[in-house]
Parts: structure tokens; sequence; C-alpha cells
């Protein structure tokens, strides 16, 4: 991966124009985030200087018929920060990115400035939340309890059961990082409904409260 100092990218989008202004809002933001490779199919993500980009900014949708879900899932599978950059403002779509392990999703629509923060965050392994999603994470079947998806909860009862985040990882087939980033999603959809949980304890309280695992359990 690059330095922490010289962030890059790789941008992965079938429209020549999206790329172009993209990689544009990249080069000249602060911090600047170097374009290292881009192109119109996401094999310019695992070649050359893009396959060690710190940072992948995909298009789902690439000329097919359906979005590119197996090559998200390849990338986060592999260890690569991915932040889904699409013409979609579809809540459902969005929740599934995450839940493969995408540390971001973003429509066009929101322009220079949170993609910016999505892809420099993305780059030290964080989610980053854009408008868009405070209402897919924050979708609740009541006020004062998140709705978490079954990975996550899955996820989540796993880590209580266990000693490290690798061992969970072995455990579900995913990567730490993945893992990682289903916990950070926890986190954030806690955190949106005024009950924050920054550590393992303060998690495991908030799971006990809302009945997704039980004492005798752990």
């Amino acid at each position: 991966m690059a330095q922490a100092t010289e962030l890059s990218a790789v941008i992965v989008d079938d429209h020549p124009a999206v790329r172009a202004g993209v990689a544009q809002w990249l080069v000249t933001g602060t911090p600047p985030i170097q374009v290292a490779a881009s192109g119109d199919d996401v094999r310019v993500a695992w070649a050359g200087a893009g396959a060690t980009a710190d940072v992948v900014i995909l298009d789902l949708h690439l000329g097919g018929p359906t979005p590119a879900m197996g090559e998200l899932h390849r990338l986060v599978q592999a260890g690569r920060r991915v932040v889904v950059y699409s013409m979609r403002a579809d809540d459902e779509i969005a929740l599934q990115c995450l839940e493969l392990g995408a540390l971001s999703y973003l429509t066009k629509a929101e322009g220079a400035e949170h993609l910016l923060e999505a892809s420099v965050t993305a780059a030290s392994g964080r989610a980053y939340t854009p408008p868009s999603l405070a209402g897919a994470l924050a979708g609740d079947r009541s006020a004062t309890r998140p709705a978490l998806s079954a990975r996550e909860t899955e996820v989540l009862v796993e880590w209580f059961q266990s000693e490290s985040k690798d061992f969970v990882g072995q455990r579900l087939g995913i990567s730490p990082r993945t893992v990682n980033t289903h916990l950070e999603h926890i986190r954030i959809k806690y955190a949106m409904i005024g009950r924050e949980a920054p550590t393992k304890a303060a998690l495991l309280a908030r799971a006990i409260q809302d009945g997704l695992v039980q004492v005798d359990d752990l």
C-alpha cells in the first residue's frame, strides 16, 4: 500500500467523464490523493499500480445487467478498501454493499466533498457515512433499537464468543478486515440512535439489552 502521507486510489467506472471528474477531485483535494490507475473494468484494480492503491472507488454498474456485487465481494475478501460510488440512491443496494464489506456507499449526486472524505477515511480502514447512507443505516423497527442485518448480528455474537477478530473471520469465512467493517457499521447504527458503544464491553451491554445475546451464551 502507499504511504499514509501519499494516499492513492484506483477508479473503476465505465464513464470516461466520471473517471476524469473523480480524478480531478482527488488530485486537487486536501489531502491530495494520487490516482494510481483508472478504467472501465475492475481488472484495473488487480493489475499494475491499481493493485496496490489504498482505496478502490467502484461503480457498481459497469455495463452489465446487474450490479457488480461479485466483484465487490472479491475485492473486500482480498483485503481491499472499497468505496462504492453509484448513480443509484437505493437503500437496499447500499446496505448489501456494506454487508459485503464496502467502507462507504455514495451516490454520484453527493459530489466531491463527500467522496474525498470517504476515500481518506477508507484509506485508514474506517467506514464513512454520507447523507445518502444516514437513512439506510438508521432505518429501524423502533426508535431505540438499531436494525442490524443478519450478517451483522452473526458477526457481533461470534465476536463476543471469541478472543480475536481473526478467529471470528475463520469461523465465518471472511477476512478480519471485513469483521472490523461490520463492527464499525454496528457502532455507527447505535451512535445514530443516541446509544454509543465505543468499546467491546459497551457493545456487549447494548446487545444484552436488545436481546441479541444471552449472558448464558457467553
